[in-house]
């Protein structure tokens, strides 16, 4: 079993076993977080107690995740079990949804999870305002989705001059300037809205405040918990949605072989991710109204709407500007990190959306130059799975494995699939 602690306690002396520990104090010396706000969230404004520590629990999860190595790859993935212990503002609430909790959290990582908590002290931050007076908070990744969802917000709620907050959450340098870019370029589209964009880093060091180096795990599926958490605390400072802009299609991820199954496929904004999260929080007593509100749309269908919006040249810039490429180390491999690798199912996707929306694709994807990059491409590719996976049936009675929600009609979530797989079918595959 792996064991990990996250603690917010300023440091007085190091412990013995510190090797477990992730450290987020917001003293750079001190911390084994590396974060642009401290663990009382008060650069957000008066976030919801609950809330706080929700973000301290997604925060010790990923951190966790990213430091406890799995063994074998793809269907031969293994299990792991995590134990994790989080200092929180309050125990109780957190005691009586752990369990369903660490169900979520099996779910969402395929893992058995263990957890516990502590009250934890954590050094007092000056408060800020903003959050206040938002009436909708939209997450911002970078991704196409992300994108649509935030233009499309401004566009609605400038109509009533109304103000959403659009949040993003980075650790990766080359994330970070995409997502200011297509932040300005929704303020440019939409002139009418008012909109504020938190800019979050935050992410685990690689080594323990003792020297010794954290394990290494880069199959994280947890990622996106963190994100959430974030967007929910700001929403929770004026009690307003928080929107989580995805395809309908890749939230129920119908899998495109066995090994889909395993550590490589998020479940985030799966129907049933979604509706317990709500439930867990609720009880918690944490602000919970989350949603997401392309769920029964493709990726094609959201790049249509933006066409609508604003026009297809508009569109394809917009769109083109932003990054849907799931793999990382390609800069071992000579590849800039401007060039997407056009074989993950990140990029298959968004290319069978431009083409459904009749949308240029301004893209860069990678030709390989030397045979090393040609052998990186096939290691990398879902292609020759997902030709397989189009070429079978796959309608009610496979989806009736995924478990869809009760409250969702499985013929109506048919419909959505079979809409995603022709996109598919239209790049060639």
């Amino acid at each position: 079993m792996f064991e990990f602690e996250l603690s917010v306690t300023p440091v007085a002396a190091l412990a013995a076993n510190e090797d477990h520990v992730f450290r987020w104090n917001g003293n750079s010396s001190t911390s084994t977080i590396a974060s642009n706000i401290g663990p009382l969230l008060g650069d957000f404004g008066p976030v919801r107690d609950r809330n706080i520590d929700f973000v301290r629990i997604a925060s010790g999860v990923l951190a966790a995740d990213r430091s406890a190595p799995r063994s074998g790859s793809l269907s031969r993935w293994n299990q792991r079990e995590i134990s994790l212990t989080v200092e929180v503002t309050e125990v109780d609430p957190w005691k009586e949804v752990g369990t369903d909790l660490e169900a979520l959290l099996g779910f969402l990582t395929g893992d058995t999870w263990h957890l516990g908590f502590r009250r934890g002290e954590a050094t007092p931050e000056q408060v800020g305002r903003v959050g206040i007076d938002a009436d909708r908070v939209v997450l911002l990744s970078g991704g196409a989705d992300s994108a649509v969802g935030g233009l499309l917000s401004a566009l609605e709620l400038g109509k009533s001059s109304k103000k959403h907050v659009l949040v993003s959450h980075w650790s990766s340098s080359t994330l970070s300037p995409i997502q200011s870019r297509v932040a300005n370029t929704i303020e440019r589209l939409a002139p009418g809205a008012s909109s504020d964009h938190i800019k979050v880093h935050h992410s685990r060091s690689r080594t323990a405040l003792t020297g010794k180096r954290y394990g290494t795990e880069h199959s994280t599926r947890s990622r996106s918990l963190l994100f959430i958490s974030l967007g929910l605390a700001v929403a929770s400072v004026n009690e307003v949605p928080l929107w989580i802009p995805e395809n309908g299609y890749a939230s129920i991820n119908p899998p495109l072989s066995f090994s889909r199954r395993g550590s490589l496929s998020t479940k985030t904004t799966h129907p049933k991710f979604f509706q317990d999260l709500r439930a867990i929080l609720e009880r918690a007593g944490a602000h919970f109204d989350l949603m997401n509100p392309f769920a029964d749309l493709t990726k094609g269908e959201m790049f249509s709407r933006v066409v609508g919006a604003v026009g297809m040249q508009q569109a394809s810039e917009f769109l083109g500007d932003t990054t849907s490429c799931s793999h990382t180390g390609a800069r071992s491999y000579g590849i800039s990190p401007k060039v997407a690798c056009g074989v993950c199912f990140g990029c298959v996707l968004r290319r069978a959306s431009f083409h459904a929306a009749n949308l240029t694709d301004p893209t860069t994807y990678l030709i390989p130059a030397d045979q090393k990059q040609v052998a990186w491409l096939e290691d990398k590719t879902v292609i020759p799975a997902m030709k397989d996976f189009l070429g079978e049936d796959f309608g009610v009675a496979q989806l009736a494995r995924l478990q869809i929600p009760s409250n969702i009609l499985l013929a109506q979530a048919d419909k959505l699939v079979q809409r995603g797989r022709a996109e598919l079918r239209g790049l060639g595959l």
